[in-house]
């Protein structure tokens, strides 16, 4: 006859069972993020929760766990006599293509722009580095918060050049993405850029421009964009609202 478990492994086991309960709501979470970042929920109303139980082989728990954590999210509510509905967009940002996010966001409005701050400044180190240019030595510098439909969608801190920075000090920053506006100053496209992708907690400035919570995740994209011939152009550190944007792009792997 086996042996009675010790009385100290019970709440282990019990932890055990509470960790992937946990885990399968997470996991169903992600199924369910995923539908409705595509457009697999038509009206934006998600399924009652007993469909989807039986479509996804969860229990009714599960369920409620994974929808808690959407609502967390802020991307799902519930409404009386309505049931769980969709309450947040979020806009497709493409990392295979080299753009503009006015560019990028085309068909979901027109992105504008609030110029907040523009003008010479002396590069630190960091910067001056990742141009190729000497230290303290002026760039431009732009900060700009985009809005898309009027909701506050990123904050952008750019740094450029002064020989060709300086020249956008008289062109339309509010309606133009930089890109456009480089490109037409340098009589052709942009070459490429080196992007890194994090997670970063807003901070007090950050948050206050983007009326989000204080201390709140948002995604940093840095990104350096390049001539043609490799000269750096336009170093951006772009913060996102990450309840307002997804990342995506295709990747292939070589032979």
């Amino acid at each position: 006859m086996p042996a009675e478990p010790a009385p100290a492994s019970l709440p282990v086991a019990a932890a055990r069972r509470r960790r992937l309960r946990a885990d399968r709501a997470r996991e169903l979470a992600d199924l369910l993020r995923h539908q409705i970042l595509t457009g697999g929920f038509p009206g934006g109303v998600l399924p009652l929760e007993d469909t989807i139980a039986t479509d996804f082989r969860a229990s009714r728990n599960t369920v409620r766990q994974a929808l808690d954590l959407l609502r967390g999210e802020q991307l799902v509510e519930r409404q009386p006599g309505v049931g769980t509905v969709v309450v947040c967009e979020k806009y497709p940002h493409g990392l295979d293509r080299l753009q503009g996010l006015a560019e990028t966001l085309h068909e979901h409005g027109r992105v504008t722009n609030e110029v907040r701050t523009v003008g010479p400044v002396a590069a630190s180190g960091p910067v001056a580095h990742r141009l190729g240019l000497p230290e303290h030595t002026d760039v431009l510098c732009i900060e700009r918060l985009r809005r898309l439909g009027g909701l506050p969608l990123s904050l952008d801190l750019s740094y450029l050049p002064m020989d060709i920075g300086g020249e956008l000090l008289g062109c339309d920053l509010e309606n133009t993405d930089v890109f456009r506006l480089l490109e037409s100053l340098t009589g052709g496209p942009l070459g490429h850029a080196e992007i890194t992708l994090e997670a970063v907690n807003a901070d007090a400035h950050s948050a206050a421009v983007l009326q989000a919570p204080r201390g709140a995740a948002v995604l940093m994209l840095e990104r350096l964009t390049c001539l043609p011939d490799g000269r750096p152009v336009d170093l951006e550190f772009i913060r996102f609202r990450g309840d307002r944007i997804t990342m995506s792009g295709v990747l292939r792997r070589s032979v």
